[in-house]
């Protein structure tokens, strides 16, 4: 057959004809089931059309800068890859973290999505559910631009599963105008600190502005008087059942958790109060301290919509040390932030990868100027006009002698509940110092 079509010339031209035709046709398919392939780099107009999930917790009315920044690189990339569709989901931190459970449960989550390092992230990968992305960590964008130390957080056995975008530390945000207002300096020590609250409280000012609803605003201050009563040491080993949670230091430290409570240090009802809502209560100027990470920069620097009078009277300390405790003063609560994860069970997994290591290397040139975040990537700053108070926590972190990471963080997600819960409790005083260590020391022990 095929001997009898070379030798008949117009057969022959027939023939390539139609070869021509399906070429073209298998050019334009070639990106079918799930867009993979050269034509989907989006450098073809007949490229097959793309559309990639994200779910995120930068809401426009809380997060502005973050929001502003997120939708700057999606609309980029869109540019870049017109055979991209970035479909975006936003949720409050709370309800995202609720909405990634239950669209695991079905394995359904988003194409790519934010994730939280250590624990968190250990029974999403055990579930293989989280894709590993070592082959984008050591790409030509992002090899060798991660500050060193922050994509360990993101490991499980070895494999890197998320790629972080911020680092925070979390210092103690305080109102320069009421601190004036009422004679007061910047504490050390936590003696110091303690007569501040003692100053404000008597005068009728609430002293320190919580929302402890969500729970890991109020585990921030039991871990900072952790670390200065044990020492940096013990409540990270404490979390992972290397030593025990009923540590002298720990309980003291649970025990002062309720001094500040009945010496009136905090706003009222804030147990029932969400983290947005309590931080009103400082950008409100009701309360004189916040404790909270540096995620909040832009809220503090570079968000137009809160006023520049406000902004001007923001300063920070770092959490004063407590005498005879083994804590060191520049010893901070923090780590890598959020990280981005590709779902494994995508059906467009490597378009996906393709726009986090877009993502977050565009993140990393912009955050800084654009947001006034830290981010997870090494940045030159030394040729940007940054606001001071963004340069004097980039120089704290760049001096710290130790970042612990967030317990909840550190711990498997049961154990994690159970100590958010038992922080809420300790705050409303349901339960003693010693109980509250029993309780975390059973869970620990328990998920291990």
């Amino acid at each position: 057959m095929l001997r009898n079509i070379w030798t008949h010339g117009l057969v022959l031209t027939a023939v390539l004809m139609l070869l021509l035709a399906g070429c073209d046709e298998n050019d334009s398919s070639n990106t079918a089931a799930g867009g993979r392939g050269p034509a989907a780099q989006g450098n073809s107009a007949s490229a097959e059309q793309v559309t990639i999930h994200m779910m995120h917790s930068w809401p426009a009315d809380s997060s502005p800068q973050q929001y502003r920044l997120v939708t700057q690189i999606v609309e980029a990339y869109e540019q870049e890859h017109p055979n991209v569709n970035i479909k975006q989901e936003v949720l409050e931190n709370e309800q995202y973290k609720n909405k990634l459970k239950v669209l695991s449960a079905s394995n359904e989550l988003p194409d790519v999505g934010i994730t939280w390092a250590a624990g968190f992230i250990e029974p999403y990968v055990k579930g293989d559910l989280f894709a590993p992305l070592d082959d984008i960590l050591g790409g030509e964008q992002l090899k060798d631009k991660f500050v060193a130390g922050t994509t360990e957080a993101y490991k499980v056995d070895g494999i890197t599963y998320a790629l972080p975008i911020e680092l925070n530390i979390c210092p103690v945000y305080y109102n320069k105008d009421i601190f004036e207002r009422y004679d007061l300096q910047v504490p050390s020590t936590y003696e110091e600190f303690k007569e501040v609250v003692k100053t404000l409280a008597d005068a009728g000012v609430a002293p320190i502005a919580l929302g402890n609803k969500d729970r890991w605003t109020g585990s921030i201050w039991y871990m900072y008087l952790a670390d200065r009563l044990a020492g940096s040491e013990t409540l990270s080993k404490a979390t992972s059942a290397a030593v025990s949670f009923d540590d002298p230091g720990l309980i003291r430290a649970a025990a002062e958790v309720q001094n500040l409570v009945n010496m009136k240090a905090f706003n009222p009802g804030y147990n029932g109060l969400s983290n947005e809502e309590g931080k009103l209560e400082f950008t409100d100027e009701k309360a004189a301290m916040y404790l909270t990470g540096t995620w909040e920069l832009p809220n503090f620097t570079a968000n137009p919509d809160i006023p520049q009078e406000f902004k001007d009277k923001v300063g920070f300390f770092k959490f004063p040390t407590v005498d005879g405790g083994k804590g060191d003063i520049n010893s901070w609560v923090g780590g890598p932030g959020v990280g981005l994860f590709v779902a494994e069970a995508s059906r467009v997994e490597e378009e996906a990868k393709a726009f986090v290591e877009y993502f977050v290397s565009h993140w990393g040139e912009a955050s800084v100027t654009t947001a006034g975040v830290i981010p997870a990537t090494k940045v030159d700053t030394s040729d940007s006009r940054l606001p001071q108070l963004y340069v004097q926590l980039l120089d704290e972190l760049n001096n710290a002698s130790s970042i612990t990471l967030y317990a909840d963080v550190q711990m498997k997600p049961t154990a994690a509940q159970v100590h958010l819960d038992m922080i809420q409790a300790l705050f409303g005083e349901a339960v003693t110092p010693e109980q509250f260590a029993v309780k975390n020391k059973e869970a620990v022990e328990k998920s291990n």
